[in-house]
């Protein structure tokens, strides 16, 4: 109390920020007032810009088109056959564009070895050479309705799954998954890595074209939410999900007209594939993306996905626009023999799963995640519970047992991560930072701050008209 009386027996000056009405006001009833020249941050400032009637109006209508999407799994062909604008001399890879001199070395290692698979070159150095010289182009999947894991890299003879959203009638395209270890995806390309592609291209691929196409088509939706409530999330954890597909192709590969060791080959990389069907849900979020994307004043991101040197994000109302920053590398577990000075920087298109409200959003069904990229189960529910912040619904399709069948947080809104802080949380497998060798482990990562920056102050400028 004695110091409190000594505090109040002095004259008391106010401290004013902001508008002078309240300093004037203190003014006028005698009080001292030292006035401090201060404003907003100006990201608040561009905040405070988006939130608006017509913004979230757009939002609501990007929202209900991701949510009503409904997937299904209709095909496989040839990626010259089906992917818009796919040609014999293009390489579609992961992420934002990117030239060869930036090129980690994860995706140099799959441009050389499509280019082996496709026989555009017979030697390694050779296949560098030509992608060097410009002998090829290279675009991003995204550019082409279509998405890769890791690498990414697509080629014109490639088998391609065919997703449909049935919904607005748009579709997606994946390659084949390879399983995990010394493959494409992650920069791999040893002769068995080639043989193994091509044996996709004249036997698997065609096989399961046929297979799925007299299911009728395989409902993706449903049986990603089934997955979830079988302990997926359908990133980084797909045994459920892969064996639910294989169930509903099995009777119909069994009795293809095919020689019975490939019939036996076909299932045993089947069975043998955990992840077998990751690239299927990949096109699945692909699909029902695309469909949110393109909406004037939309803040929704339709697009999280890296390259291998930079992560990039597209946002639904700023077109095919890309924020890109410098991508970071994951912090998760590594295989014997490995660490995270042999890690690559984060690399893939499969954050589409967490664009679309599973994978990393979904942690919290899959709680065994941990074994492989690294926390507790603890940490997968709170993941799971804080994405529920930055975005804008909740998906009733993919419910979530250990959240009172809750569903997943859906819709990522570039104001309310500015807003918050708080980041998409990504889960990933990682690569050598060498060509050539592939898979060394998994584990969480986020993007840059500095993309959702970008973005929102793209979205203040195009609301201004500049």
């Amino acid at each position: 109390m004695r110091a409190e009386r000594g505090l109040l027996a002095r004259d008391v000056v106010a401290v004013s920020a902001g508008p002078d009405l309240f300093a004037d006001a203190l003014v006028t009833q005698g009080a001292r007032v030292t006035r401090v020249d201060w404003h907003p941050p100006a990201m608040e400032r561009e905040l405070a810009a988006l939130w608006r009637d017509d913004v979230d109006a757009a939002n609501r209508e990007a929202l209900a088109r991701l949510l009503a999407a409904h997937q299904v799994l209709i095909d496989v062909r040839p990626a010259i056959e089906v992917i818009p604008g796919m040609a014999r001399d293009l390489i579609l890879h992961a992420g934002p564009p990117i030239e060869w001199t930036r090129m980690s070395g994860p995706l140099r290692g799959a441009v050389v070895g499509a280019l082996l698979y496709e026989g555009l070159a017979s030697t390694p150095d050779e296949a560098a050479r030509l992608a060097a010289a410009g002998g090829v182009r290279f675009e991003p999947c995204h550019h082409h309705a279509a998405v890769g894991p890791m690498a990414g890299v697509t080629t014109a003879s490639m088998p391609v799954f065919v997703v449909e959203n049935r919904a607005r009638g748009n579709r997606a395209y994946s390659t084949l998954n390879e399983g995990l270890g010394k493959v494409l995806r992650y920069g791999a390309f040893a002769p068995e890595v080639i043989e193994r592609l091509r044996w996709f291209r004249d036997i698997l691929g065609p096989a399961l074209g046929e297979a799925i196409r007299r299911t009728g088509g395989v409902d993706v939706r449903a049986l990603i939410a089934q997955a979830l409530q079988m302990g997926d999330e359908c990133h980084n954890r797909n045994r459920a999900a892969s064996a639910l597909l294989i169930k509903a192709l099995a009777p119909h590969l069994a009795s293809l007209d095919l020689p019975p060791p490939e019939r036996a080959r076909i299932l045993a990389f089947a069975a043998g594939n955990d992840h077998l069907f990751l690239n299927v849900g990949m096109a699945a979020c692909k699909a029902a993306a695309d469909a949110a994307h393109g909406l004037p004043r939309s803040s929704l991101v339709t697009t999280m996905a890296r390259n291998g040197t930079q992560f990039g994000i597209r946002v639904s109302g700023l077109g095919d626009r890309w924020f890109t920053a410098e991508a970071e590398t994951p912090v998760g577990l590594y295989f014997a023999g490995f660490g995270a000075a042999d890690a690559n920087p984060d690399i893939g298109d499969s954050a589409i799963t967490e664009t679309a409200g599973i994978g990393g959003f979904a942690m919290g069904a899959a709680p065994a995640i941990v074994e492989f990229v690294g926390g507790t189960p603890a940490d997968a529910l709170r993941y799971t519970r804080l994405m529920y912040e930055i975005t804008l619904g909740e998906n009733t399709a993919y419910r979530l047992p250990p959240l009172d069948f809750r569903g997943t947080p859906t819709g990522i809104d570039v104001r309310l991560v500015m807003q918050t802080g708080i980041l998409p949380q990504i889960n990933t497998g990682i690569a050598h930072r060498e060509a050539g060798i592939g898979q060394i482990g998994a584990g969480l990562v986020k993007p840059p701050r500095a993309c959702f920056e970008s973005a929102l102050r793209a979205l203040v400028a195009e609301r201004r008209g500049g």
